[in-house]
């Protein structure tokens, strides 16, 4: 920054300096193994980035000077470990933070996000959604600025995860039904223009709610260690997926990859909005459930709410187990489907998806390795999603990213 002091180390002259120079190009992709918790130690760093022992240490120190980690003055060896023992790194727990923000059907949320997907702060958030998405979405930016005030934090950016395909490259919601918002909204536009008045630093992002719940559960949840990565989910109201491969989100052409609520699934079912009957969409939700179970939807609490509690407290009832036996074999046929098309090497359930795993996992594989060609050959893992909300540390991942693509760049 002009006007300011170089906060980066000046220790060890030319020769420190010489080898931050080589590693400089490094210290993106080192911030990032940090950050998804795959460089726990200096020695694994080195070893990640291919470079040398004294390298690493300049890329680390650098990092460390930026405020983004933490290096353990001294080295130590994990217990029963051998060999050198090497200095731990880890994410700065007082460093800057993303604003990440969630809207859907019964509500909004914002949070303050660092770096490994530490959610640091949220707000009460809201359980009214209004029709016109520049009121909303400025609520819930004045809500993250409160937090931002309160914490005294730094801002790198901010995220929007919604329910809706997002087309891409203009960021708009093509299909917010569950919302009420006019079909291709301007939502990526409206949240930066909203950041912009609350004068918050960073650039702002928009992205669809289950692509970024994939993401985030790819980097820091069940999904870590997958290549090719499918992700299910039924949240408030209708299905969404995602799928990740080798790291990166796939969105296809013009951001409306993997639609998935819209596989049908059972073909005398229920219209969908599409135009279509019996998709996923609308035979694998928490009202579909309900329905199956028998129960009127109330307004005390959320579809979600409801149709969780109902299997978690209620699972001996008779109409309640035939629900589970009912979504979980409409999943099933989806989730053998898309097995066939994209052969994943793991597959992720959120949401009521998650809920129903839980109460019928044997039925759910087994109906997925019937039905599909992979299943058959060894059987694809299916597990449930393990962070509590991903959708909102995914839309804090958006605002990482060009910190993690180039921390001084972004950071300047």
């Amino acid at each position: 920054m002009s006007g300011k002091a170089d906060p980066r180390p000046t220790g060890g002259g030319t020769t420190s300096r010489t080898r931050l120079d080589r590693g400089r190009g490094a210290l993106g992709p080192a911030l990032e193994l940090v950050h998804t918790g795959r460089a726990p130690t200096r020695a694994v760093l080195t070893a990640e980035l291919g470079v040398t022992r004294a390298t690493a240490g300049a890329v680390a120190a650098e990092l460390e000077a930026l405020g983004l980690i933490r290096v353990d003055a001294r080295p130590g060896a994990a217990a029963g470990s051998q060999g050198r023992p090497s200095h731990r790194l880890s994410v700065a727990e007082d460093g800057p933070v993303a604003l990440a923000a969630q809207v859907h059907a019964d509500g909004f949320r914002a949070a303050l996000v660092g770096l490994g997907g530490r959610i640091v702060a949220t707000a009460p958030g809201s359980e009214v959604i209004d029709a016109d998405p520049a009121k909303v979405l400025g609520s819930v930016v004045a809500a993250g600025a409160d937090l931002l005030r309160e914490t005294g934090r730094r801002c790198v950016g901010a995220g929007l995860a919604v329910p809706s395909a997002m087309a891409e490259p203009e960021g708009l919601a093509l299909n917010p039904m569950h919302l009420a918002w006019p079909a291709g909204a301007p939502v990526r536009e409206i949240f930066a223009e909203q950041v912009r008045a609350a004068g918050l630093d960073g650039p702002a992002f928009a992205g669809n709610d289950v692509n970024l719940a994939a993401l985030a559960e790819h980097r820091h949840g069940a999904g870590r260690g997958a290549r090719d990565l499918l992700c299910v989910a039924t949240g408030h109201r209708g299905v969404g997926g995602a799928l990740v491969l080798d790291g990166r989100l796939h969105t296809g052409s013009s951001g409306l990859a993997l639609e998935v609520g819209h596989v049908p699934v059972n073909p005398g079912g229920r219209p969908c909005h599409c135009g279509s009957r019996g998709c996923l969409d609308v035979e694998a939700d928490p009202l579909a459930f309900l329905t199956a179970a028998g129960r009127e939807p109330g307004p005390e609490m959320s579809l979600l709410k409801q149709a969780d509690t109902l299997i978690r407290e209620h699972y001996d009832d008779p109409a309640v187990r035939s629900a589970v036996a009912v979504l979980v074999d409409r999943l099933g046929r989806g989730l053998a489907g898309l097995v066939n098309i994209l052969n994943p090497d793991r597959i992720i359930l959120g949401g009521l998806h998650g809920t129903l795993l839980d109460a019928a996992p044997d039925r759910l594989r087994a109906v997925v390795a019937d039905r599909s060609l992979w299943g058959r050959s060894g059987g694809v893992p299916i597990l449930a999603c393990t962070l509590a909300h991903n959708s909102l540390v995914g839309a804090a991942e958006l605002a990482w990213q060009p910190v993690l693509d180039d921390p001084l760049e972004a950071l300047a």
